[in-house]
């Protein structure tokens, strides 16, 4: 074959890649082009069709995913809805990449209301948002721990207004105690498609920027309260979370904490009761990086206080440790 088609085949080639990109857009204003890979919680496996490039999360701007893979219609998602112009859907949740605009709590509530949940236990009561139309939803680890028997309630948009629905048939997808994390499942096949809402960037934030909450706190449910972030790099017990004035009490638990966008930047699990206008969000990121990785969370039923499946050693270690 001559040089001259080699030559040719080889753009050919690189034409084809291109058509078939995502972007990454840099804060150096420059982009890279190629098929993101693995997507983790500090930076982007990108291949870029001779090498794959390891970009930090730090320098990323905003991502655009190939129209092509967009267009597939994934679990829990209604062909023909497309997110916006700053959205990223990943197949399970919508995950925005830029600021969007900014509306009233007032106008944002009426949007969001019929995304945001009730989760109920024998044990006890906390909140929880949707995820996708399927009715994939995210609650915090310890409204569940220890429970098997849940029913999520659900407000429908009726005649005007949010009428409540119980659904008893959930299922624990995915859990992650260290995190307090915890993905759930309406298993109905008589359920309707859900409302969603989208996760934002916690990253994105700045420390004094309006946020708010919406979630039942000791039981009253579609309870909104609104604050400030405090800072965003509060940490406790090794952990990393969001601080803010918005009012959070036990029912709140695993409920969303929106920004302006109406967009979930944090999921809202404990306050200082020692005093006032002192809660805690898990931030977005860390909920993201666990719906990438939920496989590695997965629920085990034949362990229901667990997350974890530990295997028994192996026959001659474990005759070693009982001689």
């Amino acid at each position: 074959m001559s040089r001259k088609s080699v030559l040719a085949l080889a753009t050919a080639f690189l034409h084809l890649i291109h058509g078939r990109a995502d972007t990454i857009e840099l804060k150096d204003k420059a982009s890279v082009s190629g098929k993101i890979l693995a997507e983790k919680h500090d930076q982007l496996a990108v291949d870029l069709g001779y090498t794959v490039l390891m970009i930090p999360r730090s320098a990323v701007l905003a991502v655009t995913r190939n129209p092509g893979a967009a267009a597939k219609q994934a679990p829990g998602v209604t062909a023909g809805e497309r997110p916006g112009p700053a959205a990223a859907e990943t197949g399970f949740y919508l995950s925005r990449t830029k600021a969007s605009p900014e509306q009233s709590v007032r106008d944002l509530v009426n949007q969001l209301g019929e995304a945001v949940v009730q989760v109920r236990t024998p044990g006890g009561l906390g909140s929880g948002f949707m995820l996708n139309e399927g009715g994939f939803l995210m609650t915090n680890f310890h409204v569940i721990e220890g429970e098997t028997q849940i029913s999520v309630e659900v407000y429908h948009q009726r005649g005007g207004h949010l009428a409540p629905h119980a659904y008893k048939q959930v299922r624990i997808v995915a859990l992650n105690k260290f995190q307090d994390l915890a993905l759930l499942q309406i298993d109905d096949p008589d359920a309707p498609r859900f409302k969603r809402v989208a996760l934002g960037s916690a990253d994105l934030l700045a420390v004094g920027e309006r946020v708010f909450a919406i979630g039942s706190p000791l039981g009253l449910e579609r309870t909104v309260t609104e604050g400030i972030l405090s800072t965003k790099t509060r940490e406790m017990s090794g952990m990393l979370y969001l601080q803010t004035t918005a009012q959070i009490n036990p029912g709140n638990s695993g409920g969303p904490l929106f920004n302006l966008a109406g967009e979930v930047v944090g999921i809202t699990n404990m306050k200082l009761t020692s005093g006032e206008g002192l809660g805690f969000a898990i931030p977005a990121e860390a909920v993201k990086f666990f719906l990438d990785h939920r496989d590695a969370f997965t629920y085990a039923n034949d362990n229901p206080g667990n997350a974890y499946r530990y295997l028994a050693p192996p026959s001659h270690t474990h005759q070693l440790a009982t001689e």
